[in-house]
């Protein structure tokens, strides 16, 4: 293998099409919906909708019945695991992944000890699995339940600390397309019917998530996983991997027969939502967003559909019904707004209006002036 310093130099333009076509959106793959989750690692959400505009935006034929089947026969559930954040996983990487991210979960109750003094942690979690193996229960309900033992407690800090201690899913009908429900909460262990297992082996892990979002960098995967020290997984696993470098100098992973498409392989204009893990995944995310429209998919603490064109992130977008209104960074050609004029009519007659709802109107899609 070269050395480190005659690594070849992969330029942002050939990173973006690499991990566009690890993410399914360089063409929409024929592959199942859940086959889709497990490669991807889970899905992004923190809202019900987005896992569904994301499997739009990768699968050829999506229907969203089929990814609300799945939730509703438990074969892949809605949970914390990556980043603190929630994610629809497959059940195996339910069981699997939360145990390896657990350790962060840990970390995260630490700075909520102020609002715990005198709170046996252990005690907690045997108290609260007790609560909600009974019956899933909102959050409201597991806080108050633990405040009639720790009246003195933080409340923030004792719901924190129960979800950070236990594995919770959000069961059904939350989660399932067209449907609506509150957020209840059970163990993932009662929810599927198995026993936790042991955390999926890192370095397996590690080939995945390059699979997923590679070439990247091993701080690349600590951003995504919400995890350190990596890298001696990364290094048991140099003698199988390629080595690449950046063109600020920085070290890339990859999987040797990974797809790397030329720079010059056209990428189709794509809808994401809010929180897509494309854009979350990576350390240095200028593989995807451009260092001039860096924090605008974003306002406070929100963030925002996004829309790709050219693979770059370059736009933002809101869609009310059958309508679908585009808000771009930036003039773009007669040919690309075309594109994204055919796209977002495609979202539209797949994903928008009123699931289930009568007939409706044709869809329309509008450019808002360009958001400076």
């Amino acid at each position: 293998m070269a050395s480190r310093t005659t690594h070849p130099v992969l330029d942002t333009r050939a990173l973006n099409r690499a991990t566009l076509a690890r993410q399914l959106l360089l063409g929409r793959a024929e592959m199942s919906a859940r086959d889709a989750v497990a490669h991807l690692l889970g899905l992004q959400a923190q809202n019900v909708k987005p896992p569904y505009f994301q499997l739009h935006a990768r699968l050829a034929g999506f229907d969203p019945a089929e990814l609300a089947g799945l939730m509703e026969s438990r074969e892949v559930v809605r949970m914390v695991t990556m980043r603190s954040t929630i994610h629809t996983h497959t059940a195996y990487d339910a069981l699997t992944l939360r145990p390896l991210v657990q350790p962060a979960r840990d970390r995260e109750v630490d700075y909520f000890r102020k609002g715990l003094a005198g709170v046996d942690l252990d005690r907690l979690a045997d108290r609260a699995r007790a609560l909600v193996d009974e019956a899933p229960r909102t959050m409201a309900e597991i806080r108050e339940d633990l405040l009639k033992e720790w009246p003195d407690a933080d409340p923030q800090a004792l719901s924190v600390a129960a979800r950070c201690r236990l594995p919770l899913v959000q069961v059904t009908p939350r989660g399932v397309w067209g449907r609506s429900g509150q957020v209840r909460l059970t163990t993932v262990e009662n929810w599927l019917g198995e026993p936790a297992g042991a955390a999926q082996p890192v370095d397996d892990v590690v080939l995945r998530y390059l699979a997923a979002f590679g070439p990247a960098s091993v701080k690349d995967m600590q951003t995504w996983a919400g995890l350190t020290r990596l890298r001696e997984a990364f290094e048991r696993l140099r003698p199988r991997l390629l080595a690449f470098r950046d063109e600020k100098g920085g070290e890339l992973f990859d999987l040797p027969d990974a797809p790397r498409p030329d720079a010059a392989t056209p990428a189709p204009p794509r809808f994401l939502p809010e929180f897509d893990n494309l854009l979350l995944s990576h350390a240095d995310r200028t593989r995807v967003v451009a260092p001039e429209v860096k924090g605008r998919s974003w306002t406070g603490n929100q963030a925002h559909c996004t829309l790709l064109v050219d693979g770059f992130l370059a736009g933002l977008w809101r869609m009310e019904g059958t309508v679908l209104t585009v808000e771009l960074f930036d003039r773009v050609s007669t040919a690309a707004e075309e594109e994204i004029v055919a796209e977002g009519e495609k979202l539209i007659a797949d994903l928008g209006g009123v699931p289930g709802g009568p007939e409706r109107p044709a869809p329309s899609v509008r450019f808002a002036p360009i958001r400076r």
